[in-house]
C-alpha cells in the first residue's frame, strides 16, 4: 500500500463536537493515551487559556497521527463565527475536510457558510453527523434534511457502498458512471474516490464522537477515498502561507504548506533566511532540517510574509477571502498611552489576524488620532481585549461599533502619479477597472521592460499590495477593482525605492478622484422561519429594511422567507421577530458580500470626508520646477505627465465595457448551455421563434437581477419621440439613484449612415455568424474573403425582404492605417471597422446610439456582447438562431415567388 500524506481539516458550527471528534481520531490512532474533553478543559488541541475557559476553538491547531500506513496532519479550525476568517485561511491548504453537523441542530446558518466556503475552495468533503446518541435523533429524517439543504449528492456511507440503492445514488452523480451502471457495471472504489475528490459526491457517516461511535468508520472512509493532490519533491519549491503567529518567546512563525520541492533550514525566501523549520503537534514541536511536499510546518526567520501569500513557485496570492468583518470599533486607550506608539504595537496583531484592519484616523476638527479595528463580533472583541492585555499589558475598551462601508468604481479610468522633488524621480500610470463583486483588488501588469526595469515594476506592484487604499467618497477601503500597471519611468541617478511608493499611491488616488465612485454596504442573506399568520408583517418589515424577498416556502407547517437585507438596516430584528411571533419565529443570517448602498447620500454626508484634505492619501503629484518640488492638483496633473500611454476614457485600449463585472454569469452560462445543441434541430420555425423569445426574456431577467430594470430607449412613433424628447416617458419613472463622486457626460456622435428614421435595426457581427455556420466556417478556413462574400450574398435577399435595416459589420481593425468604410449592397449596408476598432466594439457603440430612438436587435453569439447591448435596450439574437432566421426568410421568399 502506498503511503499518503493527507492534510485534513475539521470544520463545524460552534458546539457541534469538532474538538471532540479530533480527540477521538488522535486517541484511535494512538497519538494520545487519554481522551480529553472540552468540558473538562483538557483537550489536546485547546492550548490557549481562553479556549479552555470558554470551551471554544479560537486559533487553528495542528496535530499529527498515522492511520493504516497513512500520515495525517489534522488542522482543527475555529467553529465560532467570530473567528471564521481564521478558519477560511486554513481551507486553502487542505486535501480534504470533515464537516461536522449536530444531529439536533441540523444545517444551521454557520453550516451553510461553511458549505459555501468548501465549495468556493473546492475542498473534498466528508460529513459526520454527530450526537446521534441523543434522544430523538432520526437518521432517515436527518439524511432527508441534509439532501434538501446541501444537495442530493449527499450520500449515506454508514452501511458501506455495496447495496443497490447506494450504488444507484453514486452512479447518478456522474453521467458516465450512470451509463455504465445501467449496463450492469458496479461503481468501484476507484470510481467513488474520483467522485469524492471531484466534489461530485459527499459521504455521510452518522455517529457520536463523545462515545467513539462512527469515528473509526470515518477514518477508514477518508483513508480509502481521499487522494491528496500529486506533489513533486524534486521540482521547484512552492508553499502556501495560511497563518502568522508568535510563540511564547515572541518569535514570528510563518505557518505554511509545502506544495512542491523541498524547503531547508538556511534557504533564502526572497532576501530572508529560514532559521528553523518546526513540525507542530499540539503545543509541542519538532525542529527538522527540511520539509517536503505536503508538509504542514512553521518556519522562523521570515518577517514580511502574509497569510494567503504564495512562496516560491506558488507566487500567485490566494484570492480575496469571502468572510469580511462588517463592524469597526474605536479602541479606547488608558489616558497615559501614546496613541501612535501603541498603534505600531497593534500592527503585530494585524499580522496574525489580517481581518482586524487596524487603522489610525484623525478625529474631525482636531489633530488627535484614534485607533480603529474591524471585528467580527462581541466574542472576538473579548479575545482581542485579552490578547492586548497579555501581550502589551494595556487594558483597553471598545467604543460603539459602526458599519464598515467600502467603495468601488463604475467605469475604467487611468490614474497617474508623479513624484519629483529635487533629486528624486518616479512616474506611474495605472489602469483602474471595475472587477467582479467579491474579488477584492486584482493586480495585473502590461508594462514593457523596455520602458521600465523589472525591479521597479515589482516594486510598484508591492506598493499596490502593501496598504488598503482609501476611496474618495467616505475614505473607506476600495474593493472589487482591477489595477493594471500600464507604464512608468525612473531616473538613472535620482530614483529611490520610496519615490515609487509616493508615485504609486498618488496614481491610485488620482484615478479614484477622476472615476465614477460607488459606495458599497455589507448585505446579509437571511432565512426567516415564522408562523404563516405573521408573514404579512414580516414582508412589510423586509420592505421597510430595504430588503429583498423570494417566494415563501413551507417547512414543518411554518413559512420560510429568504432574501437579502442591508446589514445597516437589520439591527436587532431577531428580537423583534421573536416578540411579535411569540417565540415561534427566528431569523438566521450570513454575510453575502457588498452591494451598492441603499442610502449613499445620507452615509456620505455622515462621514463628511474631504478627499482633498486627506494629507495621508494625496491625489496631487509633485513636479520639479526651478529646482523645487511643486504640487500639481489631481485635476490638472495629466497634462504635466512625462509619459502618454494612449489610453483614453472613451475608447481605452479597446477593452470591453465593464457592464458584465457583476452579471449573474452562472445563470448566463446555464442559459447558453441550454441553447447549445449538437444534434440536428427538427423543430418548426414557430417553435424555434417561441424559444428565442423565451430565451430573450430569461436573459433580460438575468440582466435586470443585476442592474435593475432596463428602461425603454425608443418609442414606436418617431413624431412622438420628437415631441417628447425633452420629457422622460411616464413609464420610465425617475432616474435611478446612483452614488458617484462626479458625473461625466459621455456619448457618441451618431453615424450619418445610421441615423435614419426607420423604426427597427438589425446589427450583425459578420465573422461571428460565419464561424457559427458549418458551411461558411469550412469555407473560411481556405478563403476568408469567399466566406465573407457568401454571407453578403445570403443577406442581400434577406435585407430586401425584411422590415429592419440590416447592417453587417466586419472586423478590419488589424489593417494598419485602415479607416472605417461603408459599402451598400442594395438594401444591405456592410461596414468595415477602422483600425483598432473591432466589430463588437462598433456594434456596442451603434446599439447604444441607435437604441436611444429606435428598436435594435443584435445578431451575435458573443455572450459578453449580448449582455452589454442589453443596457441599450437592444434585443439579442444568437448567431445560430440568426442563421435559422435567414433560412426561414428564404423559404418565405420562395413561397411568395411561387405565387407569381
Amino acid at each position: 500500500m502506498n503511503t499518503k500524506k493527507i492534510t485534513l481539516g475539521i470544520l463545524a458550527h460552534v458546539d457541534a463536537g469538532k474538538t471532540t471528534l479530533s480527540e477521538g481520531m488522535l486517541y484511535l490512532s494512538g497519538t494520545i493515551r487519554k481522551l480529553g474533553r472540552v468540558d473538562h478543559k483538557d483537550a489536546f488541541l485547546d492550548t490557549y487559556e481562553l479556549e479552555r475557559a470558554r470551551g471554544i476553538t479560537i486559533f487553528s491547531k495542528q496535530a499529527l497521527f498515522d492511520w493504516k500506513n497513512n500520515s495525517f496532519t489534522l488542522l482543527d479550525t475555529p467553529g465560532h463565527s467570530d473567528f471564521s476568517p481564521e478558519m477560511e485561511r486554513t481551507l486553502q491548504v487542505l486535501d480534504g475536510a470533515v464537516l461536522i453537523i449536530s444531529a439536533a441542530d441540523g444545517v444551521t446558518s454557520q453550516v451553510r457558510l461553511l458549505w459555501k466556503l468548501l465549495s468556493h475552495y473546492q475542498v473534498p468533503t466528508f460529513i459526520f453527523v454527530n450526537k446521534m446518541d441523543q434522544a430523538g435523533s432520526d437518521k432517515a429524517a436527518i439524511l432527508e434534511h441534509l439532501k434538501k439543504e446541501l444537495g442530493s449528492n449527499v450520500i449515506d456511507f454508514s452501511d458501506g457502498t455495496a447495496s443497490p440503492d447506494t450504488q444507484e445514488e453514486l452512479a447518478v452523480c456522474d453521467d458516465s458512471l450512470l451509463s455504465a451502471f445501467l449496463e450492469g457495471k458496479e461503481v468501484s472504489d476507484s470510481d467513488i474516490t474520483g467522485l469524492i475528490c471531484d466534489r461530485k459526491s459527499f459521504p455521510v457517516i452518522f455517529g457520536s464522537a463523545l462515545k467513539m461511535q462512527g469515528v473509526e468508520e470515518l477514518l477508514n472512509l477518508i483513508t480509502t477515498h481521499l487522494s491528496p493532490s500529486a506533489e513533486d519533491g524534486s521540482g521547484a519549491f512552492g508553499a502556501r502561507v495560511y497563518k502568522i503567529s508568535r510563540d511564547n518567546q515572541g518569535n514570528r512563525l510563518t505557518h505554511l504548506k509545502v506544495t512542491g520541492g523541498v524547503i531547508k533550514v538556511r534557504d533564502l525566501i526572497g532576501e530572508e533566511k529560514i532559521d528553523q523549520i518546526r513540525i507542530y503537534n499540539g503545543e509541542k514541536f519538532e525542529a527538522v532540517k527540511e520539509a517536503g511536499p505536503g508538509t504542514i510546518c512553521a518556519v522562523t526567520g521570515l518577517s514580511s510574509t502574509k497569510a494567503g501569500e504564495g512562496l516560491g513557485c506558488e507566487k500567485k496570492a490566494s484570492e480575496a477571502e469571502l468572510i469580511q468583518p462588517i463592524i469597526s470599533c474605536s479602541l479606547i486607550l488608558p489616558e497615559e498611552t501614546d496613541t501612535l506608539s501603541f498603534y505600531k504595537k497593534l500592527m503585530i496583531l494585524q499580522e496574525e489576524e489580517p481581518m482586524l484592519r487596524i487603522s489610525l484616523k484623525e478625529l474631525p476638527g482636531t489633530s488627535e488620532k484614534q485607533i480603529e479595528a474591524q471585528v467580527m463580533g462581541e466574542v472576538q472583541k473579548e479575545i482581542l481585549h485579552h490578547l492586548i492585555k497579555e501581550r502589551f499589558d494595556t487594558d483597553i475598551s471598545f467604543g460603539p461599533g459602526h458599519i464598515v462601508y467600502k467603495e468601488t468604481i463604475a467605469s475604467a479610468v487611468e490614474g497617474v502619479g508623479h513624484f519629483e522633488p529635487l533629486r528624486h524621480y518616479a512616474e506611474v500610470h495605472l489602469l483602474l477597472e471595475p472587477a467582479e463583486p467579491g474579488s477584492g483588488i486584482i493586480l495585473d501588469n502590461i508594462c514593457s521592460t523596455d520602458v521600465l526595469a523589472l525591479n521597479w515594476q515589482r516594486l510598484i506592484l508591492t506598493h499596490l499590495q502593501e496598504k488598503a487604499h482609501k476611496g474618495v467618497l467616505t475614505g473607506s477601503e476600495i474593493t472589487d477593482i482591477k489595477i493594471t500597471l500600464l507604464t512608468g519611468r525612473a531616473h538613472e541617478k535620482h530614483t529611490e525605492g520610496g519615490d515609487f511608493r509616493q508615485a504609486t499611491y498618488r496614481a491610485v488616488r488620482q484615478g479614484l478622484m477622476e472615476s465614477d465612485s460607488v459606495l458599497l454596504e455589507p448585505m446579509f442573506n437571511y432565512r426567516m422561519v415564522l408562523p404563516q399568520e405573521s408573514v404579512g408583517r414580516a414582508l412589510n418589515d423586509i420592505q421597510r429594511m430595504n430588503g429583498t424577498v423570494g417566494l415563501p416556502d413551507m417547512e414543518g407547517g411554518k413559512s420560510v422567507l429568504t432574501g437579502t437585507i442591508p446589514a445597516a438596516c437589520l439591527g436587532d430584528y431577531a428580537s423583534e421577530l421573536t416578540s411579535y411571533t411569540h417565540g415561534e419565529g427566528y431569523i438566521t443570517t450570513t454575510l453575502s458580500g457588498y452591494a451598492p448602498c441603499h442610502n449613499p447620500e445620507e452615509v456620505i454626508a455622515s462621514f463628511a470626508y474631504d478627499p482633498e484634505a486627506d494629507q495621508d492619501n494625496p491625489s496631487s503629484s509633485v513636479f520639479c520646477s526651478h529646482g523645487a518640488g511643486t504640487l500639481i492638483p489631481w485635476n490638472e496633473v495629466r497634462s504635466y505627465m512625462h509619459l502618454d500611454t494612449g489610453w483614453n476614457p472613451e475608447t481605452g485600449f479597446e477593452k470591453k465595457t465593464d457592464l458584465t463585472d457583476s452579471i449573474d454569469m452562472e445563470a448566463l452560462k446555464k442559459l447558453q448551455a441550454h441553447k447549445r445543441k449538437d444534434t440536428e434541430d427538427n423543430r418548426s420555425f414557430a417553435e424555434i421563434d417561441r424559444e428565442i423569445r423565451a430565451t430573450n426574456n430569461e436573459l433580460m431577467a438575468i440582466f435586470e437581477r443585476t442592474y435593475g430594470q432596463i428602461k425603454p430607449r425608443y418609442v414606436e412613433n418617431y413624431e412622438e419621440r420628437r415631441r417628447t424628447k425633452d420629457t422622460p416617458l411616464a413609464s420610465e419613472g425617475p432616474a435611478p439613484e446612483v452614488s458617484l463622486s462626479k458625473k461625466k457626460a459621455a456619448g457618441l456622435e451618431a453615424k450619418s449612415a445610421l441615423i435614419e428614421r426607420p423604426k427597427e435595426y438589425l446589427l450583425v457581427d459578420g465573422y461571428n455568424v460565419i464561424y457559427a455556420s458549418p458551411e461558411l466556417s469550412s469555407l473560411a478556413q481556405t478563403d476568408l474573403k469567399a466566406a465573407r462574400d457568401a454571407l453578403i450574398d445570403l443577406l442581400v435577399n434577406f435585407a430586401g425582404f425584411r422590415r429592419e435595416i440590416v447592417i453587417l459589420v466586419f472586423d478590419a481593425y488589424k489593417v494598419p492605417g485602415g479607416t472605417e468604410h461603408i459599402v451598400k449592397h442594395h438594401d444591405l449596408t456592410v461596414i468595415y471597422t477602422k483600425e483598432a476598432e473591432t466589430a463588437d466594439q462598433y456594434i456596442e457603440k451603434a446599439a447604444h446610439e441607435i437604441g436611444k430612438k429606435y428598436k435594435v436587435t443584435v445578431a451575435t453569439s458573443d455572450n459578453i456582447e449580448q449582455v452589454i447591448v442589453m443596457s441599450s435596450g437592444a434585443l439579442r439574437l444568437s448567431a445560430r438562431d440568426f442563421l435559422l432566421e435567414i433560412k426561414h426568410t428564404e423559404e418565405q421568399i420562395k413561397e411568395k415567388m411561387s405565387k407569381f
